[in-house]
């Protein structure tokens, strides 16, 4: 038998991949329908609509070099059908989805200490400044070790001409 591109014809699915289903023709030839025209809904899983062994109608769309068929399950369906109705055409429930359940809360970031582990008596503002300059020159030489270390100036250059 002929093939020529646009007939419509019934074949058997002889495998289903990730990415389509291959389809068995009359005649013995293998063609093949991409994940995109299985169904005119989205398809998450071939599995849902085509299982190996079933019978489906598909659309001959190109005959390519070296026995390469391309087909649509999808455009032999009637363009007015309602796409829910298209999933019943293929014998398979619409697929249900997961409860929500929420992340648990979080804690902290990281190792990141929010407030000091030990209770100490209240500290005058000086007393908390000189603290905090003290970490942030000491979070600064860190930065500026580690950009040494792999090569970085603050200029990006040697500075030199």
């Amino acid at each position: 038998m002929s093939l020529e591109v646009g007939s419509i014809l019934e074949g058997k699915v002889s495998g289903v991949t990730k990415f389509g289903a291959f389809v068995t023709l009359p005649g013995g030839e293998t063609g093949m329908v991409h994940i995109s025209e299985i169904a005119p809904t989205f398809v998450n899983e071939i599995s849902d609509f085509v299982k190996l062994g079933d019978t489906v109608k598909v659309k001959v769309l190109s005959l390519g070099d070296g026995k390469k068929i391309s087909l649509s399950i999808k455009q032999t369906m009637e363009p007015s059908e309602n796409p829910k109705k298209s999933a019943k055409q293929f014998n398979k429930p619409p697929r249900q989805r997961k409860p929500y359940t929420p992340a648990p809360p979080v804690t902290s970031p990281g190792d990141f200490e929010w407030q000091s582990s030990r209770r100490e008596a209240p500290q005058s503002f000086e007393d908390m400044m000189s603290r905090f300059k003290q970490t942030s020159e000491d979070k600064m030489s860190d930065l500026k070790r580690t950009g040494e270390s792999r090569g970085y100036s603050r200029r990006g250059g040697s500075g030199r001409k």
